[in-house]
C-alpha cells in the first residue's frame, strides 16, 4: 500500500479512519440497513419507480475537444456527468471520480443507464496530471475508464484501499498515492488532503468497507476547491470549513438522496447546509443529472437546491454537462432543465 504524508499534515488528529476487523466505519454511528428493509428498498426500485426518474428528452450537453480545453484558461472546471469533473489548473489537467461507462454497473447490459454521452471522449481527453477518487462504487470507479487512463495519467489519488485495487488492476504502483482521512500529499505544487465524509464502500458482495471513502480538498496557491465524493451529512463539514476554508468552489453531491437511506447521501438541504459549514462561496451541485439512483424525479434535486440557494443567498453555478465554469470569473449559468422539465409535466397534466 502506497501512502504519502505532507509535512503539513504531521499533527495528530483524532478523526483518522477506524478499522474494525478489516473494515472501515464512520466516525457518526451509522444504522446498517437489516434484510428486509433491503429487499423492500430493491423490489421499490424495481417494481415501483415513478416515470420522471429518467428524461424523456436529449439532456443538452457542450461538446468538448483537446484543442478547446488546452485553450482553456486556467481556474475553468468542466462537469462531464455525475461526479465527474475536469479541472485546469497550473495548465494541467485534474478530474475527479471519472465514469465514461454506458452504466453505473458491474455489467454494461444491466444497471442504471446514462441519460447523457460525455461532452468528451476517453480518448480526446488531454493528458491527465491526476485522477482524483472518492471511493470504489461503480458510479464513482470505473473500471475501463481508469484502465484506458491510465498511460496518460501521471497520478491516482485514492483513499486507503482503493489503489490496491487499481494495482490490482494493473496500474502501476508508482502512480498511486493512498491516503488516510486527513493525510495530505502535493502535486504539481497543488496540495491535495484527503478529508472525512460519511459513506460506505463495496463492489462485490463481501468486500463491504474492505477500502477507506473520502471527500478531497484541493489548495492551488489562493485557490481552494472541495470535492465531497458521496457523504450523508455531518459534523466533518464544520471541521474541515475550520481546517481548510474558505472555498472558493464546493462541488457537492445533490442527488441520489431518499428518506430510506438518510445517512450516507444529503438531502438538497443539507448540502446547502454542508456548503455553508465549509465556508463555500460558489456551489456547485453533481451527483446529478446522468444516472437514475433513486425515486426522485431526475430534475428535482436541481430544483430544490437552486431555491433553496436563491432563498439562502448563496451563490450556486449549474452548468450545462461540458460548460465551462471559470473560478476567476464566476457566473450562476442557466437552469438548463427546466425546459425539459415543463415538457414533462405537459405531458403528463
Amino acid at each position: 500500500m502506497v501512502t504519502s504524508t505532507s509535512s503539513a499534515d504531521k499533527t495528530p488528529t483524532p478523526e483518522a479512519s477506524r478499522q474494525v476487523e478489516g473494515h472501515f466505519r464512520n466516525h457518526a454511528p451509522v444504522q446498517r440497513e437489516g434484510l428486509r428493509k433491503m429487499l423492500r428498498i430493491m423490489w421499490n426500485m424495481i417494481f415501483h419507480k415513478p416515470r420522471n426518474t429518467r428524461p424523456s428528452a436529449a439532456v443538452p450537453v457542450q461538446t468538448l475537444t483537446r484543442a478547446a480545453l488546452l485553450a482553456a484558461p486556467n481556474h475553468s472546471v468542466y462537469r462531464l456527468g455525475h461526479s465527474t469533473v475536469l479541472l485546469k489548473l497550473r495548465d494541467k489537467f485534474w478530474i475527479t471520480d471519472p465514469v465514461f461507462a454506458e452504466r453505473a454497473s458491474p455489467v454494461q447490459w444491466a444497471g442504471p443507464k446514462r441519460f447523457h454521452q460525455p461532452p468528451i471522449s476517453l480518448e480526446e481527453l488531454p493528458p491527465i496530471e491526476a485522477v482524483i477518487l472518492s471511493h470504489d462504487h461503480y458510479d464513482h470507479l470505473d473500471h475501463h475508464a481508469v484502465l484506458k487512463l491510465a498511460d496518460k495519467t501521471n497520478y491516482f489519488l485514492t483513499p486507503l484501499g482503493v489503489g490496491d485495487t487499481l494495482i490490482k488492476w494493473g496500474i502501476d504502483a508508482a502512480k498511486v498515492r493512498q491516503l488516510d482521512w486527513w493525510q495530505g500529499t502535493e502535486v504539481d505544487g497543488i496540495k491535495f488532503i484527503a478529508t472525512p465524509s460519511q459513506h460506505f464502500s463495496g463492489r462485490g458482495l463481501f468486500d463491504g468497507n474492505s477500502t477507506l471513502w473520502a471527500s478531497w480538498v484541493m489548495i492551488d496557491s489562493d485557490t481552494r476547491i472541495f470535492f465531497s465524493g458521496d457523504t450523508g451529512y455531518f459534523d466533518g463539514f464544520k471541521r474541515i470549513g475550520e481546517q481548510y476554508g474558505p472555498f472558493d468552489l464546493t462541488l457537492m453531491e445533490t442527488g441520489a438522496y431518499n428518506v430510506e437511506w438518510p445517512h450516507v447521501h444529503m438531502q438538497p438541504e443539507q448540502t446547502l447546509q454542508a456548503h455553508i459549514d465549509l465556508k463555500g462561496r460558489w456551489l456547485l451541485p453533481i451527483h446529478n443529472g446522468t444516472f437514475d439512483l433513486s425515486m426522485h424525479a431526475w430534475y428535482e434535486p436541481f430544483d430544490r437546491i437552486l431555491a433553496l440557494a436563491w432563498e439562502r443567498s448563496v451563490s450556486i453555478t449549474t452548468p450545462q454537462m461540458g460548460e465551462a465554469f471559470n473560478l476567476k470569473y464566476p457566473q450562476r449559468g442557466q437552469p438548463w432543465w427546466l425546459d425539459l422539465e415543463n415538457v414533462e409535466n405537459q405531458v403528463t397534466a
